[in-house]
């Protein structure tokens, strides 16, 4: 199987079963925005000082899947202009805040790359964090972030899924194995298909999660597709299967 189809193959694996899904609450697939807020100083990491190093002064940023905007404002005022893409409405508010705050010029898109590649110009540096498992047909996303970047695209992940930290949990209240693949490795290897040269550098971070306990209770009960009378056992099991502060995570990045 050649790569890109391997790496579609291996994130339709996590799926959740159609009989879960159906008789779950609440739909399972929510992304608290305070996860995605951004703090007062942002700490640079790998994958901040890889897009840094080649932006110019006064340079522009373009942030797909923003949140918030930490990719970008990580820039601090070497970044003069900072564009934003996310498909959630709510997000992109948050980064244009953010930008306005920081008395840096922004410009938001709302809608999923690449579909909507075509309204968004081009920047010095394309970045995307924490987004690249939830697409699937990966090729025209990395092709189009290419075609968007003077100078270098930077992606970073998780060096396993995002909802591997939910493995035991759905083991534990549904007896249903999760996945393992992709990683990090396996997106290399779909660069390489692209005979794009790109480089890795694997890190540890500090997992973003939610502070509070009563939060976290009811974002894994939706997550688990678990019914509100069983947060009990949703608390128990958390309270037994303390988070791990640290979370293994990949910078890649190819110069264009």
């Amino acid at each position: 199987m050649i790569p890109s189809q391997k790496w579609k193959a291996d994130l339709e694996s996590w799926s959740i079963p159609k009989e879960i899904i159906d008789q779950a609450p609440e739909s399972p697939w929510i992304h608290p925005p305070v996860l995605f807020q951004i703090p007062e100083s942002i700490e640079l990491t790998p994958s901040h000082q890889k897009a840094i190093e080649v932006l110019p002064e006064n340079g522009s940023i373009l942030d797909i899947g923003c949140g918030g905007g930490i990719a970008a404002f990580a820039m601090g005022s070497k970044a003069a202009r900072v564009i934003g893409v996310d498909h959630q409405g709510e997000m992109l508010e948050m980064f244009a805040k953010n930008a306005k705050e920081r008395q840096i010029d922004s410009k938001v898109h709302e809608g999923f790359w690449p579909a909507i590649a075509s309204e968004v110009e081009v920047a010095d540096v394309s970045v995307a964090h924490h987004v690249v498992y939830n697409v699937q047909d990966i090729v025209p996303f990395l092709t189009a972030m290419s075609s968007h970047a003077r100078k270098r695209v930077v992606l970073e992940m998780p060096q396993h899924h995002p909802l591997s930290n939910l493995t035991e949990a759905w083991k534990y209240f549904w007896k249903l194995d999760r996945p393992v693949d992709p990683t990090p490795q396996d997106l290399m290897d779909v660069l390489k298909e692209l005979n794009i040269d790109a480089q890795i550098q694997l890190w540890n971070g500090q997992l973003r999660q939610e502070s509070n306990m009563d939060d976290a209770v009811h974002f894994t009960r939706i997550r688990l597709c678990l019914p509100k009378s069983r947060e009990s056992e949703v608390r128990e099991f958390l309270e037994s299967h303390p988070a791990s502060q640290v979370r293994p995570l990949a910078t890649i990045w190819w110069d264009i």
